[in-house]
């Protein structure tokens, strides 16, 4: 898809990180968007932005939590009817969260809000939507996973498993639709979106939000920590997304976010069976990609 004026995209996260560069950047290109999020303030500041920048664009909000099946097919309907269509061009299963690190030291309850926001958002979203791609004439379907996807891990003492768990399931999924979509809709393209440390709010958000809620006193220093990895990223949540629809342009179905992604790839393909080794694995990962002075602090 290489133009994206007039086409129609639906946005899930919209309402801050890679999610709002998405809307503002394909609503620049004169793109018209539906962005949802459980955020409705945050989400009408992207789309006051988006509107800056287009103001020629349809831009719609939507409150709808991913994880709940019947809410997005309740945003699909708004969907269709605010924005009078019969089809969408792109879907982009962007939302996402943390926590559940730990089968041991997480909740139960912790662990599956990760797991079904990160998995069955891009499950539940897919399935509402896939009539709505396959009835346009050009369509592309991103789904946003994770180095998280290929490497379940952030390092030799640090557990990660509902995320981990969900981004694999992303990833497995959305390389076995390139198949599907073929066979039986093949003017449909597909691809999957794996970042790297990408600086948007999805650790505070995840802290501030999530299930398990930290004690007061332990605000601070958490607030400082999701700030820290937010503003200390080696890619902004632009640049990112600028790096997305490049790759959906170019109709590539794997888009790589960030040199730490790459060298992480690069490192887990040429040494597999070490990927949990600790320090040995840090020594791959420090001349992945002809990187020698590459030193995993965006990963580890």
């Amino acid at each position: 898809m290489q133009d994206f004026r007039e086409k129609v995209a639906v946005i899930t996260g919209g309402a801050g990180g890679m999610g709002r560069e998405l809307v503002k950047q394909l609503a620049a290109a004169g793109c018209h968007i539906a962005t949802c999020d459980l955020s409705e303030t945050e989400m009408k500041e992207s789309r006051e932005l988006a509107l800056d920048l287009a103001p020629g664009s349809r831009i719609t909000t939507h409150v709808c939590d991913v994880a709940d099946e019947e809410a997005i097919l309740a945003f699909r309907d708004e969907v269709v009817e605010q924005h009078q269509v019969e089809h969408i061009n792109l879907l982009f299963n962007n939302a996402g969260i943390s926590g559940g690190g730990s089968l041991f030291d997480a909740s139960r309850e912790a662990w599956d809000r990760c797991f079904e926001v990160c998995w069955g958002g891009v499950y539940y979203g897919t399935r509402a939507f896939l009539p709505l791609l396959v009835a346009a004439d050009d369509a592309h379907l991103i789904n946003t996973a994770s180095v998280n996807g290929f490497w379940a891990s952030l390092g030799p003492d640090r557990p990660h498993t509902a995320y981990s768990a969900a981004k694999f399931a992303v990833k497995g999924f959305t390389e076995a639709l390139i198949t599907d979509l073929r066979v039986n809709a093949p003017h449909v393209k597909v691809s999957l979106v794996m970042p790297g440390h990408i600086g948007t709010g999805i650790v505070a958000n995840s802290i501030l939000h999530g299930v398990d809620r930290p004690d007061e006193s332990e605000l601070p220093l958490l607030e400082l920590a999701g700030q820290m990895f937010r503003d200390e990223a080696p890619m902004t949540a632009a640049e990112a997304a600028t790096v997305i629809l490049e790759g959906v342009q170019a109709d590539r179905w794997r888009i790589l976010v960030g040199e730490d992604a790459i060298a992480l790839d690069e490192a887990v393909r040429a040494a597999p069976e070490r990927a949990y080794d600790g320090e040995d694995f840090l020594n791959v990962l420090r001349t992945a990609g002809g990187k020698p002075d590459y030193d995993g602090t965006h990963i580890f």
